[in-house]
């Protein structure tokens, strides 16, 4: 259940609170419900943020001897950050991703989505098939977020491969072999993080002048290329796949009678791209009734809270608007809630849209397919092709 938790978010079968163990011998706390999920984000002295970045696989000493050599550290900064620099560290962090510099983004990223939309448009008319994730949502987060925080001058791909190579390395269930290979990646990339945290602008620029050290400001800008733009470009595949399936959403759309920021919300609710998180019990406490011992590995089941129906009226149908449908906790809780929020908002505004048009009358030829992970998905394709006939 761990590494593909999306697969069973609608089993009824789950209790409150359940131990399950991993692919290594521990055992971890799955708390499944919404109000106990929220309790444990809220309450950062009891339920600590320090496991976050841990990796569910230990690594062997070779692997651990190759990000050595990159000289790779990951010291609390933002997820994982249960000191007193957190607050700090996430106000400089907030102000790149102000509400008002994300919006003033939105004309600039629109003309750039209106513009693949009629390319893609085109080669679906010619008969052709088209990778929506590949040609569409892989790099609009990235590109945008260069844009507001000033990131390394890395060409897109090399960014991209990175991202998906740390989200494996330090959140999937991994043999010795991969691990190796995925460090020697990540490492590599760690090194460009590096050079440009002691002279780059923008981000790391504010980072310095705030007096961080040097691997604050490494570890800020690598948990922004991981989880600040990786997460919304798979959330964007995810949700143009589950409109592909909604036909009744998707005429709602085109009339006005469903509201895009109601969509974007109910996507996040049943196709959250983080679907676990963890923390570690500082101290023993009850929660749901259930014993917590200190030092417990706790999983938050993020899917399967945006599904309970103490919460959401109709946890399994997609239903924008509906009651509860923005209670989701796909963005957490708390002191640790997601930074980046409005701005993963706002591109899944304009490509739902400026692309769901593009859904109209297609075949799904591949879904999107998730590696075995604990916490993302991970989406690697979704190829359509419009059907013979159809309007475009």
């Amino acid at each position: 259940m761990l590494f593909r938790s999306w697969a069973q978010v609608a089993d009824p079968a789950w209790p409150d609170v359940a131990r399950v163990p991993d692919h290594v011998g521990g055992t971890h706390l799955v708390v499944t419900r919404h109000a106990l999920v929220r309790q444990v984000l809220a309450d950062p002295v009891t339920y600590q943020p320090d496991n976050a970045l841990d990796a569910v696989t230990p690594m062997p000493v070779t692997a651990l001897r190759v990000l050595a050599g990159h000289r790779f550290r990951l010291p609390p900064t933002l997820a994982n950050n249960s000191g007193v620099s957190h607050p700090q560290i996430r106000a400089i962090v907030a102000e790149a991703l102000h509400p008002a510099r994300v919006a003033a983004q939105r004309q600039w990223l629109t003309a750039l989505v209106r513009d693949r939309v009629a390319r893609i448009g085109a080669v679906l008319d010619a008969g052709t098939p088209v990778d929506l994730y590949a040609d569409l949502a892989a790099d609009l987060p990235l590109l945008v977020l260069a844009r507001l925080v000033e990131l390394p001058d890395a060409p897109v791909g090399a960014v991209k491969e990175f991202a998906r190579a740390a989200l494996e390395l330090f959140w999937a269930p991994l043999d010795a072999d991969r691990q190796v290979a995925l460090a020697a990646e990540v490492g590599r990339f760690h090194r460009v993080l590096r050079d440009f945290a002691a002279v780059g602008g923008g981000l790391a620029a504010e980072l310095r002048a705030a007096g961080h050290p040097p691997d604050v400001v490494v570890g800020a800008l690598f948990f922004l290329l991981v989880a600040g733009q990786e997460t919304t470009s798979q959330f964007l595949t995810l949700l143009l796949h589950r409109l592909a399936n909604e036909p009744v959403v998707r005429a709602g759309l085109r009339t006005g009678e469903v509201a895009v920021a109601d969509v974007v919300e109910e996507g996040l609710r049943l196709e959250p791209p983080i679907v676990t998180w963890r923390r570690v019990a500082t101290t023993e406490s009850t929660l749901g009734g259930t014993q917590v011992p200190a030092g417990s590995s706790l999983v938050l089941w993020l899917g399967r809270a945006g599904r309970d129906p103490a919460v959401v009226e109709s946890p399994d149908e997609f239903r924008p608007g509906q009651r509860g449908s923005r209670r989701h906790l796909a963005f957490g809780a708390g002191a640790h809630r997601c930074v980046g929020d409005v701005l993963a908002r706002m591109e899944a505004a304009v490509v739902v849209a400026e692309a769901a048009p593009l859904l109209d009358g297609v075949t799904v030829l591949r879904p999107p397919w998730c590696p075995d992970n604990l916490t993302f998905r991970m989406p690697d394709a979704f190829v359509v092709r419009r059907s013979p006939g159809s309007p475009g």
